[in-house]
């Protein structure tokens, strides 16, 4: 259910994207002839199965396929996250066997569009009648280059705070989150330390599992950001703040990074967690604490939240782009998103999902997923220096484990900067109109 996890591979894929190392993928050759969808044609599906949707996925395409008996659809196994799906595809680029459809991470999607290996769906989605004006706006638009959208959302996700209510009571807290991470630190944070000092205030994961993820909110809410449009700004004074605000945090002993934040959050060991909406079935399905969820604090007028997890792209070489913009359509559908969404933790895609009564009927069942679907109206895109450049939210990570160590935030923000910005003059802008 969670967000695929990194490592040294997922760097290697990164730079293999964006340096075009395996083929163009250009629409301009033969392969952007769709076969006419009307059939009989056969698409292939790359999957990772996010959230350990396998069984959901094939459920979906056998309903598919009854109401386009002319369409089938292979379902492939393209590895076991998102970095081996996009590392599968970067080799079948170099001439081997290219998908029709192939799920993209929200860090992998826009170095294939860059390079034209992904194709604009704006028009195959028009002609598929897929009602793209339905999709959540903040999660279709992430995935706009210049005028053209190159995947639609599929197992999207936010950071989520996540509290032990009975943790909270003991401490006097009132039942809901902190507002701001001001009222966390002079007020929330405290109260929990002074109530059990056995219990760590929160637990965050560490630069290697996302804490750029969850720190892209934080930054946000203190007026900062990784960057704005293609220069890096890390080194602003706001973002500085932001870092200091982090490592005040680690000194004090209220936040702790470690590899998975659930497992010491269920056992009691920490009070709070910021995790994947991803981890809500698994952190409330024992019932061994009473869990309650909270939007990632931010003062009044500032977002503190952002989107992450992975959308759905046809590639330029698909010979059947018009049958795959008939699946991704029906994929992603109100109710298919729902059946998704309630079997993975991921959110629903589409903004009329919520109208379904099969919807509302499980808000009420289920308030903290309705709390992650509320908060969808609280973000907003990640910065272009995470999501976009080559090894970027790696890169953020490594820094913010340095200074949860006690480096200087100045110079490591500084450095950091001066890194990224050289990768984005010299591989990005100049692929760009």
């Amino acid at each position: 259910m969670k967000l695929h996890k990194k490592g040294l591979a997922g760097l290697a894929v990164v730079t293999l994207l964006l340096t075009g190392c395996a083929g163009t993928g250009s629409s301009s050759d033969d392969s952007s002839k769709s076969n006419d969808s009307n059939g009989p044609v056969t698409i292939d599906f790359w999957s990772n199965h996010p959230g350990s949707s396998k069984t959901i996925e094939e459920k979906i395409i056998a309903d598919f396929e009854a109401k386009y008996p002319n369409i089938k659809v292979k379902l492939t196994d393209a590895g076991k996250n998102y970095e081996e799906v996009a590392q599968k595809f970067n080799a079948s680029l170099s001439g081997g066997q290219v998908p029709d459809v192939v799920v993209a991470s929200d860090v992998t999607w826009f170095n294939f569009a860059l390079n034209k290996q992904f194709e604009p769906l704006d028009d195959l989605l028009k002609n598929a009648d897929a009602k793209a004006d339905d999709y959540v706006p903040n999660l279709y638009d992430e995935y706009k280059l210049e005028d053209s959208h190159f995947a639609v959302p599929y197992a999207r996700s936010t950071p989520l705070f996540y509290y032990n209510k009975d943790l909270w009571a003991t401490a006097g807290l009132p039942d809901r989150g902190p507002k701001t991470w001001d009222e966390w630190n002079t007020d929330f944070a405290p109260k929990l330390k002074a109530a059990n000092q056995a219990v760590t205030p929160l637990i965050i994961p560490d630069g290697a599992n996302y804490m750029d993820w969850y720190f892209q909110g934080m930054i946000w809410s203190f007026g900062g950001a990784f960057s704005k449009d293609w220069t890096m700004t890390m080194s602003s004074p706001e973002s500085i703040k932001a870092g200091e605000f982090l490592q005040s945090q680690f000194k004090q002993g209220y936040f702790k990074a470690t590899k998975d934040a659930t497992a010491p959050f269920v056992a009691g060991q920490s009070a709070a967690i910021v995790e994947s909406t991803g981890s809500l079935k698994g952190v409330s399905k024992d019932g061994k604490i009473k869990v309650g969820t909270a939007f990632l604090p931010a003062p009044e007028g500032k977002v503190g939240v952002s989107t992450g997890g992975s959308g759905i792209a046809i590639p330029a070489k698909s010979k059947n782009k018009e049958a795959a913009a008939k699946f991704i359509a029906f994929l992603t559908s109100p109710e298919n998103t729902i059946t998704f969404s309630q079997n993975t933790g991921y959110m629903p895609v589409r903004t009329s999902a919520k109208d379904l009564p099969e919807e509302k009927a499980y808000f009420e069942k289920n308030p903290n997923f309705k709390t992650a679907v509320d908060q969808l109206s609280h973000t907003q895109k990640q910065d272009a220096g995470r999501a976009f450049v080559p090894g970027g939210g790696m890169r953020i990570g490594a820094a913010l484990d340095k200074i949860s160590q006690g480096a200087d935030v100045a110079a490591t923000f500084k450095a950091l900067d001066e890194e990224q910005q050289k990768i984005i003059d010299s591989q990005i802008k100049p692929k760009l109109k």
